[in-house]
C-alpha cells in the first residue's frame, strides 16, 4: 500500500500484485500465462491474463470473455479495453481474461471437450472434471484476488441478444456496477448453479453479466458498446479519470422486472415479423411458421408487452423452440426511451464508421 515514511516524507511503491504465482510491480503491466491442460499432441495449453498494476490503490477489477468458447463478441472486447488510453492512469489494478475456456475456443465450441458447460461447474475441484479443474484453477488463481467482475457473454448459436446487463440487483455494489455500464436493458436475472456469477456473489464479489450478439460472430454496435460499458463501471469504481466533454443523459438503462420466452408451437419454416429492440405489446404478432408449401400457417403472437431482447435468427423452427425472449417492464414507456437512447448512440454512430461491402458489389469491381 502507498503511504508516506514519517522521517523522510518519501512516497513507497504500491506493493506489487502477486496472480499465479507471478509478481507484478505497481505502474507496470504484463501478461500471464495460466497453465490448464494439454492436447493429446502434448501441446500444452495456458490461459493468458493480462494484469495492470497502477501505482495507487484501488479496486481490482475481473473482466472475462469466452467462459463460453464460441462466445467471441467478450474477447474482442477485451482487446479493445486494454488498448485504451486512459489506462495509463489506472487507479487499483485490472486483471483481463479474454479467454476463459481455451478449449472451446480453439474448437469454436460453447463447451469442453467432454461437453460439459464450464460456467456450471464453479466453485470447481482440483481432482474432479475438467470443467471442475479449469474453475478451480481459474478460482484460486484469479478471482480469489479480485473486488469486482465483469463477465462477457453472448447469445447462442443462431440466437442474437439485445446487448443487456444480467445481474442480482440484491447487492447495492452490483446495481450501481450495472448502471454504470449503460446497455438498454438490466435484467435482475436469478443466480444459475455452479455459474461464475454464483459463485463470486456466494464470496460478496459484486459481478455483472454482460450479453450481446450471438456466438461465432462479431457484431460492431455489440462490441462498441461492450467496451464503453466496461469504462464507464471502471469510471464508476474511480479506477481511471472521469471523460471530458458532454455527457449523456444520467439515466440510459431501464432494469426489466421479467423476461419471457416466446416458444412456436408447430414445426415449420419462420417468416419473422418484430425485430431486436422493438416494443410489442400483448397480442401483438411477432411471427410466422408455416410448411414449406405454404398450406398450413401458424401466427406466433406476443404474451406480454415489453422490448424484445433475443431473436432467433434461424429460420427453420421445431415444435417448443424458443424464438423470442421479451423483457418486461413496470415503465414500458421509460424502456423505450432507454432503447431509443441507445440506438441513436450507437447504430447511427457505427454505421459511419463501418459500410458493410456485399460480396455482389466486389464482382462489379
Amino acid at each position: 500500500m502507498e503511504n508516506k515514511n514519517k522521517r523522510t516524507g518519501v512516497r513507497a511503491s504500491r506493493a506489487p500484485f502477486v496472480i499465479a504465482g507471478t509478481e507484478i510491480k505497481a505502474g507496470t503491466r504484463e501478461t500471464v500465462e495460466i497453465p490448464v491442460a494439454k492436447l493429446y499432441t502434448h501441446t500444452p495449453l495456458h490461459i493468458p491474463v493480462e494484469v495492470i498494476h497502477g501505482r495507487r490503490d484501488g479496486p481490482v477489477l475481473m473482466v472475462c470473455g469466452a467462459i463460453h468458447g464460441d462466445e467471441i463478441n467478450g474477447v474482442e472486447i477485451v482487446r479493445r479495453l486494454l488498448r485504451n488510453s486512459a489506462l495509463r492512469h489506472l487507479r487499483g489494478t485490472l486483471v483481463a481474461v479474454p479467454i476463459v475456456n481455451i478449449f472451446g475456443f480453439i474448437q469454436r465450441t460453447r463447451y469442453l471437450p467432454d461437453r460439459r458447460d464450464l460456467n456450471r461447474c464453479f466453485p470447481g475441484s482440483e481432482t474432479g472434471s475438467l470443467g471442475g479443474r479449469i474453475a478451480y484453477l481459474l478460482r484460486t488463481q484469479v478471482m480469489e484476488h479480485v473486488t469486482h467482475i465483469i463477465d462477457l457473454h453472448t447469445g447462442a448459436i443462431n440466437r442474437f441478444n439485445l446487448p443487456q446487463i444480467r445481474a442480482e440487483l440484491k447487492n447495492p455494489e452490483t446495481e450501481r456496477m450495472a448502471e454504470a455500464f449503460g446497455a438498454p436493458v438490466i435484467l435482475n436475472a436469478s443466480l444459475r448453479e455452479g455459474s461464475l456469477r454464483a459463485y463470486a456473489d456466494s464470496q460478496d464479489i459484486p459481478v455483472i453479466t454482460f450479453e450481446g450478439g450471438e456466438a461465432l460472430r462479431f457484431d460492431e454496435v455489440v462490441i462498441t458498446s461492450g467496451a464503453r460499458g466496461v469504462m464507464r463501471v471502471m469510471r464508476a469504481l474511480e479506477m481511471v479519470p472521469v471523460k471530458k466533454g458532454p455527457r449523456g443523459p444520467k439515466k440510459r438503462t431501464e432494469a426489466a422486472a421479467t423476461s419471457t420466452w416466446v416458444r412456436s408451437d408447430i414445426d415449420g419454416i419462420m417468416r419473422p415479423v418484430a425485430k431486436l429492440g422493438q416494443k410489442v405489446r400483448k397480442g401483438q404478432k411477432l411471427a410466422i411458421v408455416a410448411d414449406p408449401f405454404g398450406e398450413s400457417e401458424e401466427a406466433i403472437i406476443a404474451p406480454c408487452s415489453g422490448i424484445v431482447i433475443c431473436v432467433n435468427n434461424l429460420p427453420l423452427v421445431n415444435e417448443g423452440e424458443a424464438i423470442y425472449n421479451i423483457a418486461r417492464f413496470d415503465e414500458l414507456g421509460e424502456a423505450e426511451k432507454a432503447m431509443d437512447y441507445f440506438r441513436s448512440t450507437y447504430e447511427s454512430e457505427v454505421a459511419e464508421e463501418v459500410v458493410p461491402v456485399h460480396p455482389w458489389d466486389e464482382l462489379q469491381r
